[in-house]
């Protein structure tokens, strides 16, 4: 058993719930043991580091310092969510490069009798890990229920890839870690150009209609490519894609109904695992369409209506910044 320490991050524990599920499901098969960070704590998402940089990079650093508390053993911590590696990341690399930084974001950790030291862990996402250090080979022989003629469109999103100066998931416009994962399962791997492109972020609430016209993109696409559903390793892309994939097709006058689920569900099928293990049946746009190709049910609960898409109660999103001529206008 390999062991790695765990930053699970907010979204694993509700919305993303089905991430967090079957990736518990699954790491006996491939062998890992992940330590959760005790006392963790949240990110910060992405927008705050635009707003106030070293309680930002204080609030991340929190969660660096306590994960270097459990550091034994190993020093590689783990996340699943892309925008929390993102930030884990970026705060490490910060901290190293501007001493002026470190020296702020350890003068706000020593409030609370913490420190944390550069270099002293090592960052990763769990695709990374599954990929390189699990390894293909060793998925494929686990395999028990192959996804023989289960069309899938990797998608890895915009933030993991770039960067990725040590080369772990391929080119960083056209990845094909996923892809060889997918492969390994048995699925038909679709060609997905679009597949590092933006899912919108948080556009949803601040411009609906930028963000319907990304997550447009992305699901005609993977249908045009015949796609029978979307693969990633993002809470914040599945939740886009999928909740807001209604509002979309309104806002378009579409009737695209493209599964997304995460890589580590399909891995999980794949292992021979119940879908209600893996948290299959509680997405948006429902996989059982799809999963009835490889002989999978999917659970339906009779009393429970098809769920609808997110509806906002206004119109207008969030106030956008505008350039002075703009307001004089």
């Amino acid at each position: 058993m390999s062991k790695y320490l765990f930053y699970p991050g907010c979204s694993l524990q509700r919305n993303a719930r089905a991430y967090l599920d079957s990736t518990n499901a699954i790491r006996d098969d491939i062998n890992i043991v992940l330590e959760e960070v005790q006392d963790w704590n949240c990110c910060g998402a992405t927008e705050y580091k635009s707003v106030y940089r070293v309680p930002s990079h204080a609030l991340v650093g929190r969660n660096l310092a306590l994960a270097a508390q459990q550091v034994d053993g190993t020093n590689t911590l783990v996340a699943s969510c892309s925008a929390c590696y993102l930030n884990l990341v970026k705060t490490e690399s910060h901290m190293r490069h501007d001493a002026l930084l470190g020296s702020q974001v350890n003068k706000a950790l020593a409030a609370g009798d913490l420190r944390y030291e550069p270099g002293t862990l090592e960052i990763r996402h769990l695709l990374d890990i599954i990929f390189n250090d699990v390894g293909v080979d060793a998925v494929r022989e686990k395999v028990v229920r192959p996804l023989t003629g289960l069309r899938i469109a990797p998608y890895y999103g915009c933030m993991i890839v770039r960067p990725d100066p040590d080369n772990r998931y391929g080119s960083p416009e056209y990845p094909t870690a996923m892809d060889d994962l997918m492969k390994a399962l048995g699925a038909d791997v679709v060609y997905f150009p679009q597949k590092t492109h933006c899912c919108s972020g948080h556009m949803t609430q601040v411009s609906p209609p930028v963000a319907y016209d990304l997550i447009h993109r992305l699901v005609s696409a993977a249908d045009q490519y015949k796609a029978d559903l979307m693969a990633t390793l993002c809470p914040m892309c599945q939740l886009n894609l999928d909740v807001y994939q209604g509002d979309m097709n309104r806002h378009f006058k579409t009737d695209f109904q493209m599964p997304v689920l995460y890589f580590t569900q399909l891995m999980g099928l794949a292992f021979g695992y119940d879908p209600e293990e893996l948290g299959i049946g509680k997405e948006f746009v429902s996989a059982a369409d799809a999963l009835a190709k490889i002989g999978v049910e999917v659970p339906v609960e009779e009393d429970q209506p098809k769920r609808p898409s997110r509806r906002r109660k206004k119109k207008e999103g969030l106030p956008m910044p505008q350039m002075p001529e703009e307001k004089n206008s």
